[in-house]
């Protein structure tokens, strides 16, 4: 298997650059970069690359020449040119994010457009993109009632829904997204009530575009919906839990994410220090345990898929470091590759591919 894995993961060849966003409330300063050469498996760290308030959500663009990145603590989101080369980024502009405690952040198919999720104030704004790179005024946030705290947004496939996990309403709510103006409505049917008590708080298409992944935060499983692309409504039709029944501390799920091949499912449990890895059946896209995962590091939070599929890469918040796993190209089992270089309390990772 060993063999295997490094064979694989050598074959591309590629350095990417790689930016990790941390909480700052202790040693981090914001936003950190490293160049990743997929033959070693190492990560080459390049220092402290943008101070920034807590940036715990980063997203690249499509042309991977922008990178952008929430600031939970100043309600704001900040753009930033990455120079190709050395990968130091150089701050475009902030602009408010019209709500409390920004928390994810997803694009457009197009690049044109950049959704928000406001966790502590409970809404969703859409930023338009400049061709700098930039962002221009938000547009007036949709505002969920209740105890809301949406925690992920997610453009559809076909570009024309925008979907929110709200764990606080344990909730996923869909609405119509009008790609000329940036403006979002409620869709035919606004939103689908997920399992009470489960906290909803992760979404993944499955490459097909009709399949919806959710993970659930405080009930830790992935649920499986069928997705409308002419309504965008979305039907359940499975829940696998991704903890062992026998743990003590399930604790919570942390991000969800479909492997580009579409053929397995990859999911953090944070309470168990573990990756639950399932297998995507190729007709009904139905979800089945391969195996949980013991992790090399406490709380892991987000994750990252390299393009090639050879490399999965995870921040760990307690344990300060970001561990590197290779990927068996026919199992998709993981094992750890190298030392995980220090960083205190990371949050979020980005992989970056050459121009």
């Amino acid at each position: 298997m060993a063999a295997a894995l490094l064979s694989a993961a050598a074959a591309s060849g590629t350095q990417y650059l790689v930016y990790a966003g941390a909480y700052t409330s202790g040693a981090s300063r914001g936003i950190y970069g490293y160049r990743f050469d997929t033959r070693s498996g190492k990560l080459k760290s390049l220092g402290l690359l943008a101070n920034a308030a807590n940036p715990t959500f980063l997203v690249a663009h499509p042309d991977r020449r922008f990178l952008y990145a929430v600031n939970e603590t100043g309600g704001s989101v900040s753009a930033y040119l990455i120079a190709p080369k050395s990968g130091k980024l150089s701050l475009v502009n902030q602009t408010p994010s019209r709500g409390d405690g920004p928390c994810h952040l997803a694009l457009d198919r197009e690049g044109r457009w950049l959704a928000v999720a406001n966790c502590a104030s409970g809404s969703v704004a859409i930023l338009p993109l400049r061709k700098d790179g930039g962002m221009g005024e938000a547009q007036a946030p949709v505002q969920h009632q209740g105890a809301a705290h949406p925690r992920c947004v997610l453009f559809s496939p076909d570009n024309r829904f925008v979907l929110v996990a709200d764990p606080g309403l344990d909730r996923i709510y869909v609405y119509r997204f009008d790609a000329a103006t940036g403006s979002l409505a409620p869709a035919a049917t606004p939103y689908i009530a997920a399992a009470a008590g489960a906290g909803v708080g992760y979404l993944a298409f499955h490459p097909n575009g009709r399949v919806l992944y959710a993970g659930n935060q405080t009930r830790p499983g992935v649920t499986a919906y069928r997705y409308n692309p002419d309504d965008g409504g979305l039907t359940e039709f499975q829940t696998v839990p991704t903890v062992a029944p026998s743990n003590a501390a399930p604790g919570a799920a942390a991000e969800v994410a479909v492997n580009a091949a579409g053929n397995m499912v990859y999911a953090t449990n944070r309470g168990a220090d573990s990756m639950a890895l399932l297998v995507v059946d190729p007709v009904k896209f139905t979800l089945s345990l391969l195996e949980l995962t013991p992790l090399v590091g406490r709380t892991p939070s987000y994750f990252a898929l390299d393009p090639s599929g050879a490399y999965l890469l995870v921040a760990n918040w307690d344990s300060g470091t970001i561990t590197v796993y290779t990927v068996h190209p026919h199992t998709g089992q993981l094992r750890p590759a190298g030392r995980p270089p220090h960083i205190d309390r990371p949050a979020c990772l980005v992989i970056v591919p050459p121009p």
